[in-house]
């Protein structure tokens, strides 16, 4: 299945010159969506995977569905202050400033292995402060899967440098 004709594009935003790729066309379609679950799911099935980890917020959508087919617990990775518990958090940079990302502190236990889950890997900004984030509880990250790589903008091989395996089922050229 070609998912990638799925995936409806739409120029100049969020800002001019950007195109951004929006996978609700993707989720809408049930067989698209279902394969693409299945595709995630895959490489990682039977492995001792102890949890899905899933980005705000289409990370959600796949990470949830990703953890339910093995059978393993969901984190939501929320921007700050949007969890209603006791958090940690981890900051990252933006083109403009910084931002942060949040898990409850007793989202994980040190020494769980845990897959990083999003819809999309661009510059690697968000993803980067995920792996740190689950880090920094003592987890350890297994690898991080998304649907699309940007790969002009640099965030796969990031993840990469902080040793962590990328899994992507397509990509487009360009941002």
């Amino acid at each position: 299945m070609k998912i990638e004709t799925l995936v409806r594009s739409i120029p100049d935003y969020p800002k001019r010159g950007v195109i951004f790729r929006d996978i609700t066309t993707l989720l809408q379609d049930p067989q698209g969506f279902r394969y693409t679950v299945d595709q995630l799911v895959a490489p990682f099935a039977g492995s001792q995977i102890d949890c899905v980890a899933g980005i705000e917020a289409r990370g959600f959508i796949l990470g949830g569905a990703v953890a339910h087919q093995l059978s393993v617990g969901f984190v939501a990775i929320r921007k700050k202050g949007k969890l209603p518990w006791q958090t940690i958090s981890e900051e990252y940079q933006l083109e403009y400033g910084s931002d942060e990302v949040e898990i409850h502190t007793d989202s994980l236990i040190a020494g769980q292995n845990v897959l990083i889950l999003d819809d999309l890997i661009a510059t690697g900004g968000t993803a980067c402060a995920a792996v740190a984030l689950v880090r920094k509880t003592g987890a350890h990250v297994v690898g991080a899967s998304f649907v699309i790589d940007l790969p002009d903008l640099g965030g796969r091989k990031k993840l990469s440098e902080m040793d962590v395996p990328v899994r992507t089922l397509i990509e487009f050229a360009g941002d």
